[in-house]
């Protein structure tokens, strides 16, 4: 297993790893897969301020995790939202905490403190959207803060957006 920064060439391979959700899940609320093009423009804005690393394992990415911006203002610059993209066949194989971990390092050596998740969150459960992500989450030691209700629409269903957050550094005047 190796976990490594991202490369603009990796693109194509992560697309297809989050075009899998996009177009059968409601973990992401996007409608229409980016293009290729959009996805590295994407991953470019992300690497000027924050973390975007992949997870490799005998040469084939298998996920990748990144941090953004929480909020656009200076008073928050030390929190950041994350997201994580698995292979949806590599569940279970321990590379979502390998790389959330690995995230964590990076998020603490530039100054982050605190983490936020924002996640889909079914009521109830259905064909497209499940609790694995909020249970994940919680495993990784983040807890809700805040839900709102019926503010995603996908696949003809209304889904609540939870957040999670998770704080990392010491919290120093």
């Amino acid at each position: 297993m190796l976990i490594r920064s991202v490369k603009l060439e990796d693109a194509e391979r992560l697309l297809e790893i989050y075009s899998y959700y996009v177009e059968n899940t409601a973990i992401s609320f996007e409608y229409v897969t980016p293009t290729v093009e959009e996805f590295r423009e994407r991953i470019v804005t992300i690497t000027k301020k924050y973390p975007y690393i992949v997870l490799e394992e005998e040469g084939v990415i298998k996920g990748y995790a990144y941090a953004g911006v929480f909020k656009g203002r200076a008073a928050y610059d030390h929190c950041c939202e994350v997201t994580i993209y698995l292979n949806r066949e590599s569940k279970g194989s321990g590379y979502g905490r390998a790389l959330y971990e690995a995230l964590e390092n990076a998020l603490k050596e530039i100054g982050i403190k605190n983490l936020y998740a924002c996640i889909a969150d079914p009521d109830p459960e259905d064909e497209y959207l499940s609790k694995n992500s909020e249970l994940f989450h919680s495993h990784m030691g983040y807890t809700t803060v805040g839900e709102f209700h019926k503010c995603g629409y996908k696949f003809g269903r209304w889904y609540n957006m939870i957040w999670m957050e998770k704080m990392i550094g010491e919290h120093m005047s």
